[in-house]
C-alpha cells in the first residue's frame, strides 16, 4: 500500500467541480478525485482548522471513534470503477465501505493515514511536474509588477 498525502480540494475550471487531490507521499504521482461540493467543503474546513460551533457528521464521527478508543484507524482508496472511486475505513480491524471523500475528511480529523494500492495509482494516478523554484519566482515577480493596465489595447 502506498502512503496518501491530502494535498487539498481544487475546482475544475470552467464546470466549477470540486476535485480531492491526493498525491503519493514522497512521489510524483497524483490521485484526482471528483467530489461533491459539501464533501468539498467538508475537506477544506478541517485542512483550514475552521471548528464549527456545533459538529458538522465528520467531527461527530472522529469525536465517536475517539471516544470510544479506537485508535488503530486507516482510510484505503480501493478501487475506480467507471469513474467512481471506492473506499474504505479501517476500524480496529473491521472494514466499513466509505466514500474517499469521507475517508479524507474523517482522516483530517482523526489524523489517520490514507493509503492505496500500488496498482491503482499506476493505473489512474497522474504524474505533474512541479514548477522549479526559479520560475515559481519569476512568476511572483511578475505578478508583483503588473497592473489592470497591461492588459489594455
Amino acid at each position: 500500500m502506498i502512503e496518501l498525502d491530502i494535498m487539498g480540494v481544487r475546482v475544475e475550471v470552467p464546470s466549477n467541480a470540486p476535485m480531492l487531490l491526493l498525491k503519493e507521499s514522497g512521489g510524483q504521482r497524483y490521485l484526482p478525485i471528483w467530489i461533491g461540493a459539501a464533501e468539498a467543503s467538508a475537506i477544506v474546513n478541517a485542512l483550514e482548522g475552521i471548528v464549527p460551533e456545533r459538529p458538522m457528521t465528520h467531527d461527530l464521527m472522529a469525536d465517536l471513534l475517539s471516544q470510544l478508543g479506537h485508535v488503530n484507524l486507516e482510510g484505503r482508496i480501493t478501487t475506480v470503477n467507471d469513474g467512481t472511486f471506492y473506499a474504505e475505513l479501517w476500524v480496529d480491524g473491521h472494514v466499513i465501505s466509505a466514500r474517499p471523500s469521507d475517508v479524507a475528511a474523517l482522516a483530517l480529523r482523526s489524523g489517520f493515514k490514507l493509503t492505496c494500492p500500488s496498482e491503482l495509482l499506476d493505473q489512474v494516478g497522474v504524474e505533474l511536474s512541479e514548477p522549479a523554484e526559479d520560475e515559481v519566482e519569476k512568476f511572483r515577480e511578475f505578478l508583483d509588477h503588473i497592473s489592470p493596465d497591461d492588459f489594455e489595447n
